[in-house]
């Protein structure tokens, strides 16, 4: 019978536990117990964007979220964006932006480069993230599996001399027609978490670049997801006092786009999570990425940071 190692030996002296410590975790984690029952085996669709995909620490601390929401029994989906990188790599190949209303003016040479940031470089980079932090996500575009079958957005400019509205061809940017799930409930049913590159393709196989908010908002819609997590730069829908609006509904929405309060940029997104909700989502939040974590505040704490939108 061999002798004991110096490495079998027990040691003398206790490890130094802090206690306080200990007990704030596991209060926080029995705190959590309701939520976590709240939303086990549903859906939740995250949009992730914005400034957390270009910090180092949000990054990370995204793909621990998204990873801890499928290890507790939920099923999350991710609908990412890319614009800056698109614009990097476009000023790489000196191809010029231009932009109408927001969208991309976007030729074959450019849909080619999206397609390759977005699909390619960005969609396996998030998945990484998710993967790294103890889950299995796998990167996938609109194209894959018809998930998002797209149509040209079609817009107008007014002539000056005329007054008439005259077409506007902005090239291969699109908008969601049809969405066919199948793709991500198989990947949900054998345990993966799917992560989509908002690419889509139009009925005769055009690639669309689509904005990551609408390809989101349509995905949650017809999954029925429990929850659409719209991660943007800012803490929410504010007030004209600056202060964040917890919770809207349509005719609340409606009223505050009227009298101003809600403006620019902040309207697309309002709009884009009444219809999500309007065709099958139970409710969506606008929330701030630049806080850490911001998903798992949302979702299983009271704090509720962001802007509820529903129905």
């Amino acid at each position: 019978m061999n002798a004991k190692t110096h490495s079998d030996k027990l040691p003398t002296t206790p490890p130094i536990i802090n206690t306080d410590e200990a007990q704030q975790q596991a209060s926080i984690l029995a705190s959590a117990l309701p939520y976590l029952r709240r939303y086990a085996g549903d859906t939740i669709v995250v949009k992730y964007g914005g400034h957390a995909m270009g910090h180092g620490e949000l990054a990370n601390a995204f793909g621990y979220d998204i990873a801890l929401l499928k290890l507790v029994g939920i099923n999350p989906i991710v609908v990412h964006g890319g614009g800056p990188q698109i614009s990097a790599m476009l000023d790489r190949l000196h191809l010029k932006s231009t932009f109408v209303d927001g969208l991309r003016v976007t030729d074959q040479a450019m849909i080619d480069v999206i397609e390759m940031v977005l699909a390619g470089t960005v969609n396996k980079q998030v998945a990484e993230l998710i993967n790294r932090a103890g889950a299995l996500a796998v990167g996938i575009s609109g194209k894959d599996g018809g998930l998002l079958q797209a149509r040209r957005i079609q817009r107008t400019k007014r002539d000056p001399e005329t007054g008439e509205d005259k077409p506007l061809d902005i090239g291969f940017v699109g908008e969601p027609e049809k969405i066919d799930p199948r793709v991500l409930y198989a990947l949900l049913g054998s345990g993966l978490i799917p992560v989509v590159a908002p690419v889509g393709a139009g009925k005769d196989g055009e690639t669309y670049n689509i904005n990551a908010d609408t390809a989101a908002g349509a995905i949650a819609g017809a999954v029925n997801a429990s929850r659409l997590l719209m991660l943007t730069d800012v803490p929410g829908v504010l007030d004209k006092d600056g202060n964040l609006i917890e919770e809207l509904t349509a005719e609340d929405v409606a009223r505050l786009i009227a009298d101003g309060t809600i403006s620019g940029g902040m309207i697309p997104k309002v709009e884009t999570c009444l219809q999500a909700v309007r065709a099958g989502a139970k409710a969506a939040v606008i929330l701030d990425g630049r806080v850490p974590h911001t998903c798992l505040l949302e979702l299983f704490t009271r704090a509720g940071p962001g802007t509820l939108i529903k129905a």
